[in-house]
């Protein structure tokens, strides 16, 4: 946890010299190393704040030429925008504070039927409608129209686009041990009561999901790479113009 919040302190420094006109739009950012020096800090350090910075569009990564700061101003954030990194920052602000209410309100029956989801996951059956159960019987526990309508809307989202869909089936996938664990947290938290423990319950759980689309972000640009020094290779390679005998 450590290394993550780490890379975000690099990543408002970096967007800070951004907006100060210390980076302007078009420049290259100093390569990593220089970076990596400059912050004192690992260089799969600075690469994790190099890929947020991209996901936030303040900057394009160009294999073989470097990072560039790119014209982000003219641009406007709109329903079809929207990314899996925003939706689940937004449902973690949202569902963590749905969470404590809840914990306030909800019934001994919405309680069992809760608990119910849990064995669902546990026993492997219909895993996503049991997530999807799971976080619907706290935000409606609520009793809450407004927070219904907003739990309501982000869950939506997650079908807005296939890339959301595509990242979120990634997320679901990855390790339903830990889901089940987190859910049964924020379960236990529920069931005692505890607004403060519910709501941060819930923010491990989506925090953890955001770790997971960075790992697989990051493991798509690194693939993305080795895919380009592939063709390249191929393209460079002394053997495919001559033929080289041992």
């Amino acid at each position: 946890m450590k290394n993550r919040r780490l890379f975000w302190r690099i990543v408002d420094t970096i967007e800070a010299s951004i907006a100060s006109g210390e980076y302007p739009v078009g420049s290259r950012l100093p390569p990593e190393r220089e970076l990596a020096e400059k912050f004192d800090v690992s260089r799969p350090t600075i690469r994790e704040a190099i890929i947020a910075l991209e996901v936030r569009e303040k900057v394009e990564v160009k294999t073989g030429s470097g990072v560039y700061v790119v014209n982000h101003q003219s641009q406007t954030v709109t329903a079809s925008k929207v990314n899996a990194f925003e939706l689940t920052q937004a449902r973690a602000l949202v569902e963590g504070e749905i969470a404590a209410l809840a914990a306030k309100t909800i019934t001994t029956e919405e309680l069992e039927k809760l608990h119910g989801t849990l064995v669902m996951m546990k026993d492997m059956q219909n895993v996503e409608e049991a997530d999807e159960l799971f976080h619907q019987i706290i935000a409606y526990s609520t009793r809450n129209g407004a927070l219904i309508n907003l739990f309501e809307n982000m869950w939506s989202l997650r079908s807005s686009s296939n890339e959301i869909i595509e990242d979120y089936n990634i997320v679901c996938s990855t390790d339903n041990n830990k889901t089940l664990a987190e859910h049964t947290s924020i379960y236990e938290a529920l069931s005692a009561h505890d607004a403060a423990e519910a709501r941060l319950a819930m923010h491990r759980h989506f925090n953890r999901l955001i770790n997971v689309l960075f790992d697989k972000l990051e493991q798509q640009a690194l693939e993305e790479v080795r895919r380009k020094n592939s063709a390249n290779r191929d393209l460079y390679s002394i053997e495919n113009l001559v033929k080289i005998k041992s």
